[in-house]
């Protein structure tokens, strides 16, 4: 049966899409573990879990469950006056997990790299020793808000704004793959580029741990990542970890920190925090930063917030996913296991190079012509083949990836494989 022609709806204005050179999206009607349900067509596999958001599936019952019960207790509540027990239950399990002892609710990604930033440069003025540098990698992605689009890598996402960013140094990322027996002397170019610009005092280093997401699943070694912190921590300066692609499982522990050996002092977290079921930021931070807000005077308190802090059914569903995470931990520990296979075969395709792997997360670059990044086209052409075979991705330019929920099945991981290969006949 052939689908019928799909047109754009009239109302809706869809993200990082440009609709004069795209097609219109589908309807999908419901979700289902690691499938997306249509009418009348066959059933889809999510292979990068929604955005990277749906942590354990679509529509588990358990956080339904979790969330529909809190509806009938309480909804919503303005957090600045009042508190409530789920919010002081996740608020103490990422402190006990974390080890970071406060915990600041936002909305999304984008503004809990905002709050960060923002206790990063506040923190420094609160204590009169005011220090302006921050510094970032290449590549970076840590949202689309203004202070974090700063943070990011200068691109065609932010350039109309080019001119409304504050500056930030940057140091270029020493991204790593199978067989790259030149990641030693990338790290230390880098390692030395760090000890020059810390030699102005700087409020704080941050960067997406072991994996930058948007930057094209871009992978570095723990041992790097040890090295920048034990910098970090000899200029004085503090030191942010944006998990919030890298956090809840994603590279194989709960947190990506915990991976890769560091200890930061603020953390920004979203995406499966609540499992994918309702937009929620998440920002802890160290008992030394959050007690510099702390006094009579006004000009110390953290002026920041949002209408739905600390919301009840998102603390529900973070509790909940928390609960499935903590419940079954080979679920995310032995993912790497389930890829490892697939890759050791796909890695001998002529047009397949730089393979990597951290986690749940599988990825490598397509060796065709053109210029590497967003707007090579060859990561279309194998997104329509997949889907042709009702495997949805959505690579990053010419970098391919498979980020799935932790529910997938190995006969659904199988397939996704198996129809990226058949899609690279296509190019």
């Amino acid at each position: 049966m052939s689908e019928p022609p799909r047109t754009w709806d009239p109302n809706l204005w869809p993200p990082f899409t440009q609709i004069a050179t795209s097609s219109p999206p589908q309807e999908i009607v419901s979700g289902e573990g690691a499938l997306l349900l249509r009418n009348d067509a066959p059933p889809i596999i999510d292979a990068i879990s929604s955005w990277w958001v749906t942590l354990h599936g679509h529509g588990h019952p358990y956080i339904a469950n979790a969330i529909a019960n809190q509806a009938q207790e309480l909804e919503q509540v303005i957090f600045a006056d009042f508190i409530h027990p789920q919010a002081k239950q996740l608020a103490r399990r990422l402190s006990q997990i974390t080890g970071l002892q406060r915990l600041f609710f936002s909305d999304n990604g984008s503004t809990a790299v905002e709050v960060a930033l923002k206790i990063a440069c506040q923190w420094w003025q609160n204590r009169n020793e005011p220090r302006r540098q921050l510094i970032a990698f290449e590549g970076a992605y840590h949202g689309d808000t203004f202070g974090a689009m700063a943070l990011g890598e200068r691109n065609l996402f932010n350039a109309p704004f080019e001119n409304m960013l504050f500056p930030v140094s940057r140091l270029p990322w020493p991204a790593t793959w199978w067989g790259d027996n030149k990641v030693e002397k990338k790290e230390q170019l880098v390692l030395d580029k760090l000890e020059q610009l810390l030699e102005t005092p700087t409020a704080a280093v941050i960067f997406e741990p072991l994996v930058q997401g948007a930057g094209g699943m871009s992978m570095v070694r723990p041992e790097f990542l040890q090295q920048v912190e034990k910098r970090v921590r000899q200029a004085a300066a503090l030191l942010i970890t944006d998990e919030v692609l890298t956090g809840f499982g994603r590279c194989g522990t709960i947190f990506a920190f915990q991976k890769a050996g560091l200890q930061p002092d603020l953390i920004s977290l979203s995406k499966g925090l609540t499992g994918g079921f309702l937009p929620m930021g998440v920002t802890m931070a160290h008992e030394k930063v959050f007690s510099e807000f702390v006094g009579k005077d006004p000009n110390l308190t953290f002026w920041h917030g949002h209408s739905f802090t600390g919301n009840p059914l998102g603390c529900a569903a973070a509790n909940a996913s928390l609960d499935l995470l903590l419940d079954n931990p080979n679920q995310y520990e032995n993912f790497e296991s389930r890829h490892m296979p697939h890759l050791k075969k796909i890695i001998t395709h002529s047009k397949v190079k730089n393979v990597r792997l951290t986690g749940t997360i599988a990825a490598f670059d397509l060796n065709v012509d053109g210029a590497s990044g967003y707007l090579n086209t060859a990561g279309q052409i194998i997104k329509s083949q997949a889907m042709k075979n009702n495997v949805f991705i959505r690579p990053l330019g010419n970098v391919v990836y498979l980020l799935p929920p932790l529910c997938i099945s190995n006969s659904q991981l199988e397939k996704c494989y198996w129809a990226i290969n058949k899609s690279l006949e296509s190019i």
